[in-house]
């Protein structure tokens, strides 16, 4: 090759290399990291192959590396793990042994078998999905709503004082019914409450309830039940709903009043 050749041709590669230097490297899409699990609290929805037994009711919740719920007829609770979408239940759990109606028993199996098939999570439109290994879904869960304005409940336990939840007494009823407002009523066994609440995500506190002044004296001890369930509340500092169901409890942990939905009109 004649030198003029040579000098066009190292003139041409010095032009291409700057050129190519020029051009900032395409920039990496960001990692999107999956939605943390632990905190958040689930109502099955969905199980693919099988039809919901009607009027119950199937929860799933993760905190501090346990899943815990009601399978529509026991309590369980699950350890799990997982980074990024993968995870997994363990295959031993605990478990409540309660006997159900045969429909509800096969539904909790059939749960259950989908938890410890899970290998993965997803989310579709604000829904929870389990994944199977092939990607199957083998659950879909709706997000458990945790505020309380604009529902209603029957009280169905209450702590008396004494570090004890004891039921309601036979023939007398306690409910609450929470408004937008900010205003929390119902009635007390005897006498018509009304007072404040404020929430905030899982904690709640009430203000000082205002009650009527009547007297009863059926069934036995429904004045003593009213004063102790109001004494109750004021002491509440977080909620919990899962499903149909509400725990309110104090500071450290103790369950002070317990509830179930009110049905609908």
């Amino acid at each position: 090759m004649s030198s003029a050749r040579l000098a066009i041709a190292s003139l041409i590669l010095a032009v291409v290399s700057s050129a190519c230097a020029a051009v900032p490297p395409a920039a990496e899409s960001p990692a999107v990291d999956p939605p943390r699990l632990d905190g958040t609290a689930w109502v099955l929805a969905e199980l693919p192959g099988h039809a919901l037994v009607p009027g119950s009711s199937i929860t799933l919740s993760f905190e501090d590396g346990r899943a815990s719920g009601t399978d529509g007829c026991n309590r369980y609770s699950f350890a799990y793990s997982g980074t990024g979408s993968r995870l997994e239940f363990t295959p031993s759990g605990i478990s409540t042994q309660m006997a159900c109606a045969p429909e509800l028993m096969q539904q909790a199996e059939a749960f259950k078998t989908g938890l410890t098939r899970t290998r993965a999570f997803g989310m579709n439109s604000g829904q929870l999905q389990l994944l199977g290994a092939d990607g199957a879904v083998l659950a879909r869960f709706a997000a458990q709503p945790e505020g309380l304005a604009g529902t209603a409940w029957l009280v169905t336990g209450y702590n008396n004082g004494r570090q004890a939840v004891v039921s309601v007494l036979n023939g007398s009823q306690l409910t609450m019914e929470f408004s937008a407002d900010g205003r929390v009523a119902g009635y007390a066994s005897c006498n018509r409450y009304t007072g404040s609440f404020k929430q905030d995500g899982k904690a709640l506190s009430f203000g000082p309830a205002a009650a009527t002044r009547r007297m009863c004296i059926e069934p036995e001890g429904v004045m003593e039940q009213e004063q102790q369930f109001l004494k109750a509340l004021e002491t509440v500092a977080t909620a919990r709903q899962e499903a149909d169901r509400l725990e309110l409890r104090t500071a450290d942990g103790a369950l002070a009043v317990t509830l179930s939905r009110a049905p609908t009109q």
